[in-house]
């Protein structure tokens, strides 16, 4: 199993200790360079660095997992997919909608227009500088998310995304062919688990969340999981166990090539 490390929220590099790693493990650190200047081409660059491990890893038929420290990543793991000759559905674990667009979006951060630029909004900032052709709605499930704004509500209210819990996820409600798993950890009850950026109440067990996603795994027909670990940084050993608990529980499944 290839797995990619990709130590950044947005274009900022993270500390080390944020991402945690099993000191037995093989994995690959992506700390590319960077242009100075805007946000929108430092963030295509890292994206483009994404794009192309997951392109080769794919091409390899090698099960790739990638931990990142944010949503927007998954566009680079999309397009890269992509670039290996897969062009899979998505499956998005998230407490939140990430389908907010420039226009909508009320707090400004990029995190929040995540899956929308997966699904072709503002092409001229990701999508295109990447070569990604965007997902279509009906291909893509949303799990859980239960912390919308109004505009995102409205969105949803009228696409044709499909959204489930993670009790109710199963092989039935997944799109034909190849996935992307893409799991935000604050899809799990903020009460299990601490320091998360924008934590939501009244979310799945972290058993509920893994069990869910093991079940997608055993299909055997993702191709990424894609983990993004919006955390505060924290010396807390109490969350450093919790994080990586929950990081080694995620990946554990993602192990047999997929089909």
């Amino acid at each position: 199993m290839a797995i990619l490390v990709v130590p950044y929220h947005q274009d900022q590099r993270l500390a080390d200790d944020v991402i945690p790693l099993s000191s037995g493990g093989e994995f690959l650190v992506l700390d590319p360079h960077l242009p100075d200047g805007d946000r929108w081409p430092r963030l295509a660059a890292l994206h483009h660095a994404v794009a192309e491990q997951v392109a080769a890893a794919v091409r390899a038929g090698v099960p790739t997992t990638v931990l990142s420290g944010d949503c927007l990543i998954a566009v680079g793991v999309l397009a890269g997919a992509q670039r290996g000759g897969v062009h899979p559905a998505m499956v998005w674990f998230d407490a939140h909608g990430d389908v907010h667009t420039l226009e909508t979006t009320t707090s400004g951060y990029l995190g929040g227009l995540s899956l929308r630029l997966a699904l072709g909004a503002h092409p001229e900032l990701l999508a295109r500088p990447l070569g990604l052709q965007p997902l279509t709605e009906d291909r893509t499930v949303l799990v859980d998310a239960r912390d919308l704004d109004p505009a995102e509500a409205d969105y949803l209210a009228g696409s044709a995304v499909r959204r489930t819990t993670a009790a109710d996820l199963d092989a039935a409600t997944l799109p034909a062919g190849p996935l992307i798993l893409h799991v935000d950890v604050d899809v799990v009850d903020a009460a299990e688990m601490p320091g998360l950026l924008f934590p939501a109440p009244g979310g799945p067990s972290t058993s509920e969340v893994v069990a869910a996603v093991r079940r997608v795994q055993d299909t055997g027909r993702v191709t990424v999981l894609d983990v993004a670990c919006p955390w505060r940084p924290t010396e807390v050993e109490k969350v450093r166990r919790t994080r990586s608990d929950l990081l080694r529980a995620l990946t554990a499944g993602q192990a047999v090539r997929p089909s």
